[in-house]
């Protein structure tokens, strides 16, 4: 899924953190070059390639192997491989200005040909981009040419305030390594990928590891670690033996997990701010989940606290949500329905929808997550409170992508899921419109699809937030998904690395810059 879109607002500001145990955030004198560290991923990851990468997985990868335009963190953006932006008065030209002298990890320079030749790459239809939509308004693209080795002119079609924000979260691809495949998704070269992150790859096993070494003409500074070493761990409870026994250093946890990780007092965790959305959405395909009343009725039948601290044992980590738009996008409306938990509104509203409360229903979710197992087996207890079956159909990752994106699929009909989609309300209509392969709620409403579009392009602010207004108030009160959750994220890393506040922990890739950590 295209969840993991990152936007955002040009302010910069260093991201709060807060840490259990030592806190080891702060600049060490004795920190040293050389070493490695033990990152512990969920899954394989699924194509090294900034163009396709939507998972947590990829993307968590691809941080340290690529390196974009901006960092990005909440509404917060630094400069990274660009230098600055200007944009003209009519808003429909803007000029980037690259670093002098980046390099690709072969060596070869990195110029403004490499981010036009990435935007048309986007653009072309042929090669099947989820990020096209972010760079076409009112169905006209926007048109890149390299003004020099440093500096791309960017030429709207019309004015777009959404289009600085997406543009700024592009990952620029080597344009001598890409420019004869026909096919960049599928293309071998996926296999060995060049970027200019951190580090450079090295090797990839599958279903084991991706090994990457240190990238010395890295535009940020020589990283100080030697190696990074991302090992597939599938077994959560096996991953998290590994943090104690110290096969592993770093790893995103869960609330659940904190207790037995610290246990032996050789990881700090650190949360941090991640605007996730954790929901659970309604299958329309799924003939009951088609009746707006039923959506309703079991909206009714849901208390968020409760789900909470099933999920996490307390609300330290999360807290209820409301809104598709997480807090981060400044126009999030908190005053939308939100189904305040009534049973008895819940079996009023299931008679009068008239479904079949005798039916087979099925729950979809992870089967390495434990706060997604505790969800789903809270919500089949209050189904049955108002006469329902709930079927619990725990899945591993590769599955669960299978179920989510077929759009014509009836093999779930809850879908428990999150997104961290950035500030940029535009970027949330992936998951919305009725046409985007991301709608996992298979919902249509072709009025919305255009007020979507018309926000994109609406320079006037007042408007613009009374179009985000009524797509969030609709998609609300058609009970199209159930928020649960804007969660904090966590990660336990061991007590030998330092650098952890230079290295920036932020949403979706735990850490922005790998290079700044350090062994003591």
């Amino acid at each position: 899924m295209r969840k993991l879109i990152i936007t955002f607002f040009v302010v910069i500001m260093i991201a709060a953190l807060t840490a259990c145990g030592s806190n080891n955030a702060a600049p060490s004198k004795k920190s040293k070059d050389g070493g490695s560290i033990t990152l512990a991923v969920p899954a394989d990851p699924l194509v090294l390639n900034p163009n396709y990468a939507s998972d947590r997985v990829t993307l968590t990868i691809q941080q340290a192997l690529f390196a974009p335009l901006f960092y990005i963190n909440g509404r917060n953006v630094t400069p990274a491989l660009a230098e600055k932006l200007t944009v003209s008065k009519d808003q429909k030209t803007y000029e980037l200005t690259l670093k002098k002298n980046l390099k690709w990890h072969d060596g070869k320079a990195l110029t403004a040909k490499d981010v036009v030749f990435t935007l048309n790459s986007i653009l072309d239809k042929k090669q099947n981009s989820d990020l096209r939509g972010n760079f076409v308004f009112n169905n006209k693209p926007v048109k890149a040419v390299a003004l020099d080795n440093q500096t791309v002119k960017f030429t709207l079609p019309e004015v777009a305030p959404s289009f600085q924000l997406n543009l700024e979260q592009l990952y620029p691809i080597p344009q001598h390594v890409f420019a004869n495949e026909s096919n960049l998704q599928k293309s071998t070269k996926n296999n060995h990928p060049i970027g200019s992150g951190p580090y450079q790859f090295v090797t990839y096993k599958s279903g084991q590891y991706v090994e990457l070494k240190k990238f010395n003409d890295f535009f940020g500074g020589k990283p100080h670690l030697d190696k990074v070493i991302f090992r597939v761990a599938k077994d959560q409870n096996a991953a998290n033996l590994g943090l104690q026994n110290g096969s592993i250093q770093l790893k995103a946890i869960q609330p659940a997990d904190v207790a037995n990780v610290t246990g032996k007092g050789n990881v700090d965790v650190v949360s941090y701010p991640e605007y996730r959305l954790n929901y659970a959405t309604f299958n329309e395909n799924v003939p009951a989940f088609k009746n707006k009343t039923f959506r309703q009725a079991i909206s009714y039948a849901l208390n968020r606290e409760d789900i909470i601290k099933s999920a996490y044992g307390s609300n330290k980590y999360a807290i209820p949500a409301s809104s598709i738009f997480t807090a981060d996008v400044k126009f999030q409306n908190k005053n939308v329905q939100t189904y305040p938990y009534d049973l008895a509104k819940a079996k009023q509203l299931l008679d009068q929808s008239k479904v079949d409360k005798k039916q087979q229903l099925t729950i979809l979710y992870l089967n390495n997550n434990k706060a997604q197992e505790s969800i789903a087996l809270y919500f089949q207890q209050q189904f049955k409170k108002i006469g329902l079956n709930l079927q619990l159909k725990p899945t591993d990752p590769a599955a669960w992508g299978n179920y989510a994106l077929n759009r014509k699929s009836t093999a779930y009909g809850i879908l428990l899921n999150g997104y961290i989609m950035g500030p940029e309300a535009d970027t949330y209509k992936v998951l919305f419109q009725s046409t985007s392969p991301y709608n996992y709620a298979n919902y249509h409403n072709a009025k919305l699809d255009k007020v979507w579009d018309a926000a994109s392009v609406e320079t006037d602010q007042a408007k613009r937030s009374a179009d985000y207004d009524q797509i969030q108030n609709k998609i609300a009160d058609d009970a199209v998904l159930y928020p649960i959750s804007y969660d904090d994220a966590l990660f336990a890393i061991s007590k030998k690395y330092g650098g952890i506040k230079e290295a920036k922990p932020q949403p979706v890739t735990i850490l922005r810059d790998l290079s700044k950590l350090y062994l003591k």
